[in-house]
């Protein structure tokens, strides 16, 4: 029984350990596919660290949600990295609109 209780703690930190960050966020959108922001992709592969969003861009999901292209084209929320020189630009809109 105690090996049994072992595996599915070490089972269920693994799962845990696998979603970076909460997983990724969707964003709605009034004139197209909900935006889809990556964990993964901005803290893994990126290698960034949470300070470098949270809580300077972002605050949280919940006071997040909105951010609209004009918002992003004046440097703000994802607008403050995808200007086209420290990331993509946002005139590549399928890069997050799925």
């Amino acid at each position: 029984m105690r090996d049994f209780l072992l595996a599915a703690l070490l089972l269920t930190a693994t799962q845990a350990a696998a979603v970076v960050g909460g997983g990724d966020v969707a964003f709605p959108a009034k004139d197209a596919e909900k935006a889809v922001f990556s964990h993964e992709g901005h803290v893994v592969r990126a290698k960034l660290g949470c300070k470098e969003c949270h809580p300077r861009l972002y605050l949280d999901v919940a006071k997040s949600k909105r951010a609209s292209m004009k918002q992003m084209e004046k440097g703000q929320s994802c607008g403050a990295c995808h200007e086209g020189k420290r990331a993509f630009a946002l005139d590549d809109c399928a890069k997050c609109h799925q």
